[in-house]
């Protein structure tokens, strides 16, 4: 598919590339999307939705971090299709300017207490700017870096994508945590918050810089120079490759483990009216540690796929996630720092990985050139879509002052995770498939020892 024999010099410095690229623009993108998950939790019950109740206050803060996952559905239709028929290198710098000034106008918002009811509604606004963006950034990033490759390498590589969205949480929370912990409440409560939204304005400039450096992916660049861009492609994907895009939906359940992680078990350990009592401070240094962690296991994990397939590791890390989910919550609901700590770095830093390491390559590589980066963002984003209102339905059905807490959060979340278990299951192994045959249900892999070779040479 490439216009130089693989294992060129060439490839591999555009593969190295296309990697960093998506680290950084995963980095950043989602740097912005969760520093907004984080005020959601702490500190935007207070500022956006006042109330006599604290509970309403709660889930109508949750949900508007809900209403970025409503928007992505949308966002993946067009900025698919955008990718499918102009290119994956344009998909991405078009995210990420859409990203970065939506985040910089929320922290340019004033609060209820200043223009009443008009605050919450531009808030809900921006927020769904943030999750239209959004929707494009890692199916376009995971197939640049799946398609720039090698066979052998598309696991470790395509990683990079998931490694820099852990990479930008720890970004957000690093931010947060000296102003938490350091400003007056008072001024970090007028002011404070602001500054990590505004600084959404270095995203931009580096972002561009980096995109800009890496080519259009070979297997897009052969389709286009033959002709054979796909004009539609959200119908010729709906048509051949429903049954996978329908696995992938299921997969992207996964999401519930980050929302039970880093969304209620925030707005759980932090909001007085749960009375668990864990310093704002304290508690952000919980997912820090699990990310941190995160960081390191997903290359390790992305390279193990390459080994031994996709589906091994995703369903091991989503069973796992899933009862492990247990054990986390009920730390929290005893208010022990270290045990919740261990949890998280058990969950979410290390057996979680097991999904989130490998769908970079595994999602990409169930469909074609031609309809990849459509079919991937609208079935993943419809599944985080579904787990949009996990955070306010988890404050209705363990509201504060309810009992047994971590095991009804704990049930829905293993019951979700069992759901994404299955379809991966279902799904044909793509790891050893050459590029050209990707997305062909009776695709014929690699031989086994061929596939060895090719690894090893690519690793030379």
């Amino acid at each position: 598919m490439s216009a130089v024999p693989a294992g060129h010099p060439h490839d591999r410095q555009q593969s190295k590339k296309a990697a960093a690229s998506a680290w950084i623009g995963s980095a950043l993108e989602y740097y912005d999307f969760f520093i907004y998950a984080t005020a959601a939790s702490l500190i935007f019950p207070q500022l956006f939705f006042p109330s006599n109740n604290p509970t309403v206050a709660i889930v109508a803060s949750l949900a508007t971090y809900g209403v970025g996952y409503v928007s992505r559905p949308i966002g993946a239709f067009v900025l698919g299709h955008w990718g499918d028929t102009h290119g994956r290198k344009y998909v991405l710098v078009l995210c990420m300017f859409l990203m970065g000034f939506s985040t910089i106008a929320v922290g340019l918002l004033p609060t209820y207490s200043q223009v009443g009811i008009l605050a919450p509604i531009l808030l809900v606004i921006l927020r769904l700017i943030q999750g239209f963006a959004v929707a494009g950034e890692i199916s376009g990033a995971s197939s640049m870096t799946m398609e720039h490759a090698p066979l052998g390498r598309r696991g470790f590589f395509a990683s990079f994508a998931l490694q820099g969205v852990q990479a930008g949480q720890i970004l957000a929370a690093a931010v947060f945590l000296p102003l938490a912990a350091y400003m007056p409440t008072e001024a970090f409560n007028s002011w404070g918050w602001r500054i990590p939204f505004l600084l959404s304005f270095l995203v931009i400039i580096v972002g561009y810089v980096i995109r800009r450096e890496v080519d259009e992916t070979p297997a897009f660049a052969q389709e286009e120079k033959q002709g054979e861009v796909a004009r539609a492609p959200i119908v010729e994907a709906f048509t051949t490759s429903w049954p996978d895009m329908l696995r992938v939906v299921c997969m992207a359940l996964m999401n519930v483990i980050p929302v039970v992680t880093t969304i209620f078990g925030a707005a759980y350990a932090v909001q007085a009216a749960y009375g668990i009592g864990f310093h704002k401070d304290v508690y952000l240094w919980i997912p820090v540690l699990g990310n941190i962690v995160a960081v390191i296991v997903i290359p390790m994990v992305g390279n193990l796929s390459d080994k031994i397939g996709r589906r091994p590791p995703i369903i091991v890390g989503a069973l796992g996630a899933g009862l492990l989910s247990f054990g986390y919550l009920y730390a929290i609901s005893i208010a022990n720092v270290p045990l919740a700590i261990v949890m998280s770095i058990l969950m979410w830093g290390i057996v979680y990985q097991g999904y989130n390491a490998v769908f970079p390559s595994f999602f990409p590589e169930l469909f074609p050139t031609r309809t990849r980066v459509s079919a991937m963002a609208i079935s993943q984003n419809v599944g985080t879509a579904i787990t949009a209102m996990l955070p306010a339905l988890f404050a209705t059905v363990a509201p504060p002052g309810s009992a047994n807490i971590p095991l009804t959060i704990g049930s829905i979340a293993l019951a979700i995770t069992a759901v994404a278990a299955v379809a991966a299951f279902s799904a044909r192994e793509t790891y050893r498939i050459p590029m050209k045959d990707l997305g062909q249900p009776r695709a014929v892999p690699v031989p086994q020892a061929e596939y060895d070779r090719l690894r090893n040479e690519a690793m030379a």
